[in-house]
């Protein structure tokens, strides 16, 4: 990075702003004592929530139901060397609620892979930091 680039800290607002206009993110959790990243297609909800869908008998649902996880979403431009990196950060829980489950199989998101019996997972936005990177003019 030279002395030209500039790094941005962004509040909340604006991170979810940013992370509202992309489709993929990053959830990351513990898994087997150990760091683990998986990239997800989500939504934000209403509420701010990072909302995905996944099977119901899938290894991230076991893994994150009702513990605290980070979510991460961003967008580069390696030629321009700019871009933007948005970290949510909050409990992760399964939808239960029937008619919340409802609603957001007609507003959330849709699973890219096919599932047998999806669930919705929720991750509440607790604390939202983020960073922009602006390259040279």
């Amino acid at each position: 990075m030279s002395q030209e680039d500039t790094i941005h800290e962004l509040d909340r607002q604006e991170c979810l702003r940013l992370m509202a206009k992309v489709p993929v993110g990053r959830v990351v959790y513990t898994r087997q004592a150990l760091p683990a990243v998986l990239p997800v297609n989500f939504c934000l909800d209403t509420d701010d929530s990072v909302v995905l869908c996944t099977s119901s008998d899938s290894e991230l649902v076991r893994a994150i139901d009702r513990v605290v996880v980070a979510f991460e979403a961003d967008e580069f431009d390696a030629e321009t060397r700019s871009g933007w990196s948005v970290v949510v950060t909050g409990r992760a829980t399964v939808v239960t609620d029937r008619a919340e489950h409802e609603r957001l199989a007609q507003v959330g998101p849709t699973s890219w892979m096919p599932l047998r019996s999806a669930v919705f997972v929720r991750i509440e936005s607790e604390m939202a930091t983020g960073r922009e990177l602006r390259g040279p003019a």
